[in-house]
């Protein structure tokens, strides 16, 4: 098994309950773990999982609007585990990082991890 890492991703996405979010924004910051089935040595693209793809696939859900992050994780888990069946097992985590908290100073977020 081989793990691919694609961590500290940061995206302005309109993800949240409250109007102000779906008007304003906010900065999301997006770490993903991906195992992979893989052969004894790697020599070529087609035997591990481009994560150029998957950021693109990353970037297409941070785009849609929606109002829990806890479906934001479920949908992206579920969309880069559908990419390529090599894919074994995938874990996001989704972080706010301007939360609309009175007084709050740091960041609030949610992991979630899928097996295929």
């Amino acid at each position: 098994m081989i793990t691919i890492h694609l961590h500290s991703m940061i995206f302005h996405s309109f993800h949240g309950m409250f109007k102000e979010e779906k008007v304003l924004g906010n900065d999301f910051e997006v770490s993903m773990d991906v195992t992979i089935d893989a052969p004894d040595m790697i020599t070529r693209l087609h035997q591990s999982v481009d994560y150029v793809a998957l950021h693109a696939i990353i970037r297409e859900v941070m785009d849609e609007s929606t109002p829990f992050l806890e479906t934001v994780v479920q949908v992206l888990a579920t969309r880069v585990g559908l990419f390529d069946k090599k894919i074994k097992s995938v874990t996001v985590t989704v972080k706010k990082l301007n939360p609309p908290i009175a007084n709050f100073q740091g960041t609030v977020g949610i992991t979630y991890s899928k097996e295929f």
